[in-house]
């Protein structure tokens, strides 16, 4: 069902966990298959040097998360909010049909920290509830 990458990806993930003092969190999840996906993003001068994420989900979400935080870090905040799933996909050389929802996860929970960061640039912090995608 999945490829090589996507399995490498879900049984060795990387940035798994939550940053301290995290500069944006994304939190966001789909109720139809159960999925969350929470990401937390360290920013300096507009450009994410750290990223972590806390999936509960199927192996496509814990692939897609663990990707997706590689792909942005280094990135500033204007090439991150260009990461789509459809890039995410293609970096795991395919997903399932069934399972591009994953990658669609990740995309909106990186663009969810990225607004959390710009909200709390501007003075304005909440409590990020879960955004159902």
């Amino acid at each position: 069902m999945y490829n090589e990458k996507v399995m490498e990806a879900f049984k060795n993930p990387k940035n798994v966990g939550e940053i301290e003092n995290y500069d944006g969190l994304g939190k966001v999840g789909n109720a139809s298959c159960g999925d969350i996906m929470q990401i937390t993003l360290k920013i300096e001068n507009d450009v994410i040097v750290d990223a972590k994420f806390k999936t509960f989900g199927c192996a496509a979400a814990i692939a897609t998360s663990s990707t997706a935080t590689q792909m942005v870090i280094g990135m500033t905040i204007d090439e991150a909010l260009k990461l789509t799933n459809k890039k995410v996909v293609e970096e795991l050389e395919g997903l399932p049909p069934q399972k591009i929802h994953c990658s669609v996860l990740a995309e909106e929970a990186i663009k969810a920290a990225i607004e959390d960061y710009q909200n709390r640039k501007n003075g304005i912090v909440k409590d990020e509830p879960i955004k159902s995608v």
